[in-house]
């Protein structure tokens, strides 16, 4: 079955929970019972988890993007320090646990927690929030379904269905993606019931991943207003999208209840709400806006900039919708647009060094997509000679590969070694490393890379494929210094991607 971005937190209702259409959490109740968690293992959970992951990942939804992977990474890394402090997540939890969000194009506003610590994060969710907090907020919450354990829970109480009742949620569910109509088809024949009962069970999760997040939220040192807000869009969201049918279907309630209670939870805090509009965060909801559309239309639509003139327009809002219309000319290739763009979202975003960053980013995006890759490299060089940070460090790499020889092809190269040592599942960087290998003649290293790849995408045939070339490689040429503990190195990694395979496959 293939998984869709924005099929997944239905295909997953049984395991995972979602964002949308969420209850609020009683004030004054005791929560009720949600189960002990044993009905599966951290094993287990992890490896449902992989399964899962290793579909998305295939999913041409999927999206690698270094500014918008750094900017959720900024968010999650507190929130996670945060429930590790309060207890909530503990230390095997967090060292056997996965601990990945994907992004994928998907434009609903929705994110989604899976099962061994995997998260999901829908562009449409990053392009409507108008503030940190709010993402915040909503990754507070994803990562509590997780340290709280809601996937075992979920799992355990599931073991007392059917085979033939789960096989019919799951398909209610897909129809529920298409229709409520479909959906109530399916459900007959004594079906309703089994659906009640576990809808409801998810409405209690709901309640402890809100209550558990707000408090790592605030502990992380975000603005809890910021949950009030995520919510008003929510409700917004729902009101598109849901037209009041088959109440019974949804495993959330509209937003109203827990627009109220949080707000009754935010008068008891004593901390101060910040109210200030943050331009760089304008500017990443404005790129995830123009890389969640597929059309054309839509993109000639994001170059629309009469709203920037209006009276009530904030700088935060013009610099947005300079960004995005930048954004979408560079991708109709309309790159002299595109340049205007630019020269006035440089005098938008003069003097905030943030925000000038991302500008300077996207006019290195421009110059790579006209060819003109010798001007990446100084105008990403890092003052002081200090490290790249990671979306400079892959734009550079980039061009790098496309350039002759170049002085500063080695030292981006030593950081590209470094960034995948410090992160083996960063399959972007992998792949990215292997290219500059290639040029370089490293053919034994690029193929090894090529597979470590495929390896942090949990691909194991592919790494198998890249492995074996490798090894085909290092028979038929002459080694060079370095190159045996390579090939021992290839050695041992196949072996690795070959256990793991077969394991998969006694799994099905």
């Amino acid at each position: 079955m293939k998984y869709k971005f924005h099929h997944t937190k239905l295909i997953l209702g049984l395991c995972a929970a979602s964002l949308c259409f969420q209850p609020a959490w009683p004030q004054n109740s005791v929560l009720p019972s949600l189960g002990d968690g044993e009905g599966i293992s951290l094993a287990a959970e992890r490896k449902l988890g992989d399964r899962i992951a290793r579909e998305l990942y295939r999913d041409p939804d999927y999206l690698e993007d270094p500014v918008l992977d750094e900017y959720i990474q900024r968010l999650w890394v507190p929130l996670v320090k945060a429930a590790s402090a309060r207890g909530e997540l503990s230390p095997e939890l967090q060292e056997r646990f996965a601990w990945r969000i994907m992004l994928g194009r998907d434009r609903s506003v929705n994110a989604f927690a899976l099962p061994g610590g995997y998260l999901g994060v829908h562009l449409g969710l990053i392009a409507v929030v108008s503030s940190n907090d709010e993402l915040a907020s909503v990754l507070a919450h994803e990562l509590s379904h997780v340290t709280q354990r809601h996937i075992a829970r979920s799992i355990g109480e599931q073991g007392k269905m059917t085979p033939w009742v789960i096989g019919s949620l799951i398909l209610g569910l897909l129809a529920a993606s298409k229709s409520a109509q479909g959906a109530q088809a399916l459900i007959v024949g004594g079906q309703a019931a089994a659906i009640q009962s576990q809808l409801s069970y998810s409405r209690d999760m709901e309640r402890e991943a809100d209550r558990v997040g707000y408090g790592v939220m605030n502990d992380a040192g975000y603005d809890p207003q910021g949950f009030v807000g995520m919510f008003t869009k929510l409700q917004q969201a729902a009101g598109v999208n849901d037209n009041g049918a088959y109440p019974y279907l949804r495993s959330h309630p509209l937003t109203t209840e827990r627009i109220a209670d949080m707000q009754a939870r935010l008068q008891l805090n004593t901390g101060v709400t910040r109210k200030t509009q943050d331009i760089e965060q304008a500017m990443l909801a404005a790129r995830a806006r123009v890389l969640s559309q597929n059309n054309v239309d839509a993109l000639r639509a994001a170059t629309n900039t009469s709203t920037a003139a209006l009276p009530q327009a904030t700088t935060a809002n013009k610099v947005g919708i300079g960004y995005a219309a930048t954004l979408a000319h560079m991708q109709l290739r309309d790159f002299a647009a595109a340049e205007r763009g630019l020269q006035n979202l440089d005098r938008l975003v003069n003097g905030q060094p943030a925000a000038m960053r991302l500008a300077r980013l996207l006019r290195a995006e421009l110059a790579a997509a006209q060819g003109r890759f010798e001007t990446v490299t100084p105008l990403l060089a890092s003052p002081n000679g200090r490290a790249l940070l990671r979306p400079e460090l892959m734009a550079t790499a980039q061009a790098l590969i496309r350039l002759p020889d170049s002085s500063a092809r080695a030292e981006v190269l030593q950081q590209m070694r470094e960034q995948v040592q410090a992160y083996p599942q960063d399959s972007q960087a992998w792949n990215t490393l292997a290219s500059m290998l290639a040029v370089e003649g490293q053919h034994l290293h690029a193929l090894r890379a090529e597979g470590e790849a495929q390896m942090a995408r949990m691909d194991w045939q592919g790494a198998i494929d890249r492995f074996r070339a490798a090894q085909d490689w290092a028979k038929t040429h002459s080694l060079q210094a370095g190159d045996h503990v390579e090939a021992s190195i290839v050695d041992t990694r196949l072996r690795n991607a070959q256990a793991l395979m077969r394991e998969m496959q006694t799994e099905r």
